[in-house]
C-alpha cells in the first residue's frame, strides 16, 4: 500500500488518506477484538468453512532500510496513522497508543524470560487455530533470503531438537522484521542464541532472530514489517555466519517453512491454519485446508465407529433371566451377583412387584 508522492500532491494524499482510513475501518475505532491470535476465540468450529484459504505466495511488501521518516500524519480514524518516508513513499500504520491489543502485548509479556508461557494452559487450545498473517495494515518481509542448510532444517538434528531454521548469510547482512509488532527480547543470550531478538506480532506469533552480530532495536520498541532490526553474524553457539530463525505460538515452536519460502523470500499464504500437532518436532501433517477437511471427516468416522463399538459392548454385556416357579428378586440378585435395587432399576419395577412366570428380567 505504497505510492510515489510529491510535495505538490501532498494535499491530495491527505484527502485520500482520510477517506481510505474511514473505508478500511468502516468509520469505527480500532477494537482489541479485531486482532487475531487469541487462543480463546480462534477455534476452528468447522474446518470446512476455511477451504477457501488456499496457498497464495506473497512477496515482501516494504523495506525501510536506509529510509528516514519525514512525518507522521493523523487520519480520521485515531487508530490509524500515515508515515511519510524520505523516498516519497508512504504507508499506513497502527497508532500504538490506541491500537494495542492488551491480550497480545501485555499478557505473558516478559523482557527477561525467553519462554514466558510456562503457566499457560495449552490444554485449552483448540486442535486448529486460524492465524491472519496479512490484513490491510499488516505487511510482510522475509527475515533474510537463502537456501536453508541441509542440517539447518526444523526437526531432529544429531538427536537434539532443532527448533528453527538456519539461513546462510554474510557477516553484517541486514535482518528484517517479518511482521509488525513489538520487541519482547533484545539481549545477548548465553544459552546458545548469542545476540537474540524476539518480536511478538499482532497475530500472536513470536519470531526469534539468533546469532546476530548487532542488535538495532530495544525492548518494548514498536516495529514495522520490513524494518531492519539487526545485522547477521555468528555469535553464540554457531559454526559460521547464519541466521537462526524460529516461529512460535504461545511458546510452542513449529516449522517456519510452513509460513515462508526462504529461498524465494515469499510468504506462503495470507491466512495460516496452525494445527496443534505442528508443535510435534516430527510432525508431517499437511498444510492444506483440504487435508484438514479430510482429517476432520476421518476423525468423524472414527468417532462414529467408536460409538458403535461402545453400544455393541454395552448390548453384549446385558444379561436376561426368564422367571421360573420359585424365583424371587433376592434369589436372582444372589445368583447373578447383583442387588435387588439394581434389578428393580433395570426393569422399572418395585421390590414388592409380583414376578410373573415366563417374564424376561434384565439382571445386568
Amino acid at each position: 500500500m505504497f505510492r510515489k508522492i510529491t510535495c505538490t500532491l501532498l494535499a491530495t494524499l491527505l484527502t485520500t488518506v482520510v477517506a481510505t482510513a474511514q473505508d478500511e475501518t468502516h468509520g469505527e475505532s480500532y477494537s482489541p477484538e479485531d486482532e487475531e491470535g487469541q487462543i480463546d476465540d480462534q477455534a476452528v468450529d468447522s474446518v470446512a468453512q476455511f477451504k477457501q484459504f488456499k496457498q497464495n505466495f506473497i512477496e515482501s511488501t516494504f523495506c525501510t532500510e536506509g529510509l528516514i521518516v519525514i512525518d507522521t500524519l493523523a487520519t480520521a480514524n485515531e487508530a490509524i496513522q500515515v508515515v511519510l518516508y524520505s523516498d516519497n513513499t508512504w504507508k499506513y500504520i497502527r497508532n500504538r497508543e490506541i491500537a494495542k491489543d492488551t491480550t497480545i502485548f501485555e499478557k505473558y509479556w516478559d523482557n527477561k524470560t525467553l519462554f514466558p508461557y510456562r503457566n499457560a494452559d495449552l490444554s485449552t487450545m483448540p486442535s486448529s487455530v486460524v492465524i491472519e498473517l496479512l490484513d490491510t495494515l499488516e505487511n510482510y518481509h522475509y527475515p533474510c533470503m537463502g537456501k536453508i542448510r541441509d542440517n539447518g532444517k526444523f526437526g531432529m538434528r544429531r538427536r537434539h531438537h532443532h527448533q528453527g531454521v538456519d539461513l546462510p548469510l554474510h557477516m553484517g547482512d541486514p535482518i528484517y522484521a517479518t511482521f509488525s509488532g513489538r520487541v519482547r527480547i533484545s539481549e545477548y543470550n548465553h544459552g546458545g542464541y548469542g545476540n537474540l531478538i524476539i518480536l511478538r506480532h499482532d497475530n500472536g506469533l513470536e519470531t526469534y532472530y539468533g546469532h546476530l552480530s548487532e542488535r538495532l532495536v530495544e525492548c518494548n520498541q514498536w516495529i514495522e514489517a520490513g524494518q531492519v532490526i539487526g545485522l547477521g553474524g555468528s555469535t553464540g553457539r554457531s559454526t559460521g555466519p547464519h541466521l537462526h530463525f524460529e516461529t512460535r505460538y504461545y511458546g510452542q515452536s513449529f516449522d517456519p517453512e510452513r509460513l515462508i519460502d526462504f529461498q524465494k523470500g515469499l510468504l506462503c499464504r495470507e491466512t495460516f491454519l496452525l494445527k496443534k500437532n505442528f508443535f510435534n518436532i516430527n510432525s508431517k501433517a499437511g498444510e492444506d485446508f483440504d487435508d484438514e477437511v479430510a482429517s476432520a471427516e476421518q476423525e468423524k468416522k472414527e468417532i462414529v465407529k467408536q460409538q458403535a463399538a461402545k453400544k455393541a459392548a454395552i448390548q453384549s454385556a446385558k444379561k436376561f433371566h426368564k422367571v421360573r416357579s420359585g424365583d424371587t428378586l433376592s434369589h436372582l440378585a444372589t445368583k447373578y451377583h447383583t442387588s435387588v435395587k439394581k434389578i428393580c432399576s433395570l426393569n422399572r419395577i418395585k421390590p414388592t412387584t409380583l414376578l410373573q412366570l415366563g417374564r424376561s428380567l434384565r439382571v445386568r
